[in-house]
């Protein structure tokens, strides 16, 4: 009887360290937002969601910048209720269309006095070839191109906050593909979903290296994050990733709560205040990819993606 019960209490045990080890670091700061204006991508669900309702919590009026009207206005009651805070609003904003980032970007210059935290958080992830209204691969056109434009056309109001914090959240899946080729980011005959999002978080990291450089001399910081493998509704393009996570989801990957914990670490927390252009993971730095630290495809990303969006 006894070697039954040892085994049992074993393997609960290691299941308990796996899930314990799957869970990953938390952020641990206590501080308040009270008077600070964030903005977060993709804000109805998973990661974005959860980052809003902490930050809410500290006090922050929150904007939930949102494709969906429906899921967007459903998500502001949530937000709402599950932090006790009313000053949290949604906002459409489809990262997809060039059109809507310059008018979401135009009414947050006219309405708000400042923005002192934006947290680029949206994403799509592994979907068949398509292109964004201005005739992007989808998955660069959204991840990098959209969060690109926004961030540009935001930066003068967050460097009018006394201490800016741009956060890109980004992937470990940058580490899985080689250097971008811009001149063939758009082919249809070469795509494949992995590679396709591996890239763009690849461009997710370059442009915060190269936004960190050119905001040296300014109160701004920029860092980008992996948030770890989260159970949430971006895997639903990926049968295998489905799979995956029905199989072992209870075990293996975060909740969202748990892959939030991040991005919050790099938007609140007091250790981060004079980091800028760093690559964080279970809420320390973390070494980037090699292709991540290459400086000249930085430049490159970026003065491509000025022509892009035309800003």
């Amino acid at each position: 009887m006894w070697p039954l019960v040892l085994g049992i209490v074993g393997v609960v045990l290691v299941l308990w360290m796996i899930r314990k080890w799957a869970a990953g670091g938390m952020c641990h700061s206590k501080a308040k937002l009270d008077g600070k204006t964030v903005i977060i991508t993709g804000a109805n669900t998973g990661i974005g969601k959860e980052t809003a309702i902490d930050l809410a919590k500290r006090n922050a009026r929150v904007i939930l910048a949102c494709r969906s009207q429906e899921k967007g206005k459903k998500a502001e009651v949530d937000v709402r209720r599950e932090s006790g805070n009313n000053d949290v609003h949604f906002r459409q904003l489809d990262l997809s269309s060039f059109t809507s980032i310059r008018k979401f970007a135009k009414e947050v210059l006219v309405e708000e006095s400042r923005v002192d935290i934006l947290i680029n958080n949206a994403a799509v992830m592994l979907c068949p070839y398509m292109k964004t209204e201005d005739g992007f691969e989808t998955q660069f056109g959204v991840n990098h191109l959209g969060h690109f434009l926004l961030t540009n056309l935001l930066l003068d109001k967050i460097k009018q906050a006394p201490e800016g914090r741009i956060v890109n959240v980004s992937s470990l899946a940058h580490t899985m593909c080689g250097p971008i080729d811009l001149d063939t980011i758009n082919s249809e005959e070469k795509y494949s979903p992995f590679g396709a999002y591996n890239r763009s978080k690849l461009a997710n990291v370059l442009f915060t290296k190269e936004l960190a450089k050119r905001l040296e001399e300014t109160n701004v910081t920029t860092n980008s994050l992996h948030p770890g493998g989260v159970d949430t509704e971006l895997q639903r393009h990926s049968m295998i990733l489905l799979i995956i996570k029905y199989l072992f989801g209870w075990l293996a990957f975060k909740t969202a709560k748990e892959g939030a914990q991040t991005t919050i670490h790099v938007a609140v927390s007091e250790d981060v205040k004079e980091i800028s252009g760093e690559y964080f993971s279970d809420c320390k730095v973390k070494a980037p990819s090699k292709h991540a630290l290459d400086e000249k495809a930085a430049e490159n990303l970026w003065k491509r993606s000025e022509e892009w969006t035309k800003l």
